[in-house]
């Protein structure tokens, strides 16, 4: 039986990129662009009428913006969304609000628009699509606030250090975790998220707005010193270096052909060096398998590994391939994962 195809919507206010998106999706077999719309209101009747899979949402539109317009979606009839975004200082922001508002990713357009070139995006932009589709409808919801924050553990930490990984989904995750760790965490915590240059930082400013721990974007040869939290620069893979009796940053480009910079892999594996068996391995929702070899070299020296489960993944990539691996520990839904990071450590 003939499957079928994945019903896009576009939504953006340039006639260019309307046109220049519909080209590259139409290009593959499996999708079909429904719809063009020019605005946020144009959009949400277009949904009604056109009931597409995936809504691909600029953020940034006259009349109703794509902020406006991804709230309705969400109360009206919620289906995936993949925004396109800037990665300057306002469309970061406006970008990571959308997520916290239900969107399901993003894409950086900033990178191509000036030399009029969008199709260097056309296979990550179908990838993601790809995977949307297939997210259940009851995983299509904004990310709610953090519960209370729990109450440090009355004991030595067993593990110096907290390493986490995601992408797709990951920054609603990491919400829902990070500002409920204890100011009196024993432990450091080091993160790896998936995202373009340009928006690891505003990720950080978020996350340590809300969190009792402080929370930067890491910056080279930071010391990595409990109650903290690091989070990898785009473009950077982090690693560890061990100097006069402690522990700091090292940011650099190699293996250049990892998949992903930073690499969740390259991360932990050097955590594992750096810390032997006194740290935790988690992997959260996103595509593909990085984590996978990073959570084996942490159990191999003797540490603990932690997977989000399917129940909660908007996209159960990076665990289930962890899972299969036999790396895994302990699968966790989401809402109990910060309560298990906080026994393990």
């Amino acid at each position: 039986m003939k499957r079928r195809k994945i019903r896009v919507l576009i939504v953006d206010d340039s006639t260019f990129v309307r046109k220049a998106l519909s080209r590259m999706l139409s290009s593959a077999p499996d999708l079909e662009v429904v719809g063009l719309a020019v605005d946020g209101q144009d959009a949400l009747q277009k949904i009604e009428a056109l009931e597409p899979d995936v809504v691909t949402l600029d953020v940034q539109m006259p009349r109703m913006g794509g902020l406006e317009a991804l709230e309705r979606i969400m109360t009206r009839t919620p289906l995936p969304v993949l925004l396109l975004s800037s990665h300057t200082r306002e469309g970061a922001d406006v970008t990571l609000r959308g997520l916290e508002l239900g969107a399901m990713d993003f894409v950086d357009k900033s990178s191509v628009a000036g030399n009029m070139n969008l199709l260097v995006l056309a296979e990550e932009l179908r990838a993601k699509i790809r995977a949307l589709a297939g997210v259940p409808a009851g995983r299509l919801h904004p990310a709610h606030g953090p519960r209370r924050r729990l109450a440090a553990p009355d004991r030595p930490p067993r593990a110096e250090v907290v390493a986490i990984a995601t992408s797709t989904g990951g920054p609603p995750a990491l919400q829902a975790i990070i500002p409920r760790l204890p100011e009196g965490l024993g432990s450091a915590v080091l993160i790896v998220q998936h995202m373009p240059v340009g928006f690891t930082r505003s990720l950080a400013e978020r996350l340590n707005a809300k969190s009792g721990l402080p929370v930067s974007e890491a910056a080279q040869d930071e010391p990595v010193v409990a109650g903290r939290v690091l989070i990898a620069p785009a473009g950077r893979h982090m690693k560890l270096r061990r100097r006069g009796g402690g522990v700091r940053i090292w940011l650099d480009d190699e293996p250049r052909q990892a998949l992903h910079r930073p690499s969740a892999d390259v991360m932990m594996g050097s955590v594992a060096r750096a810390f032997g068996g006194r740290a935790l391995g988690v992997v959260l929702t996103g595509m593909g398998a990085d984590g996978v070899e990073g959570l084996r070299a942490i159990r191999a020296a003797g540490g603990r590994t932690l997977a989000e489960s399917e129940e909660s993944c908007v996209i159960f990539g990076m665990p289930k391939a962890a899972i299969e691996a036999g790396v895994v520990d302990r699968i966790v839904p989401l809402e109990r994962m910060a309560d298990e990071i906080l026994a393990a450590v």
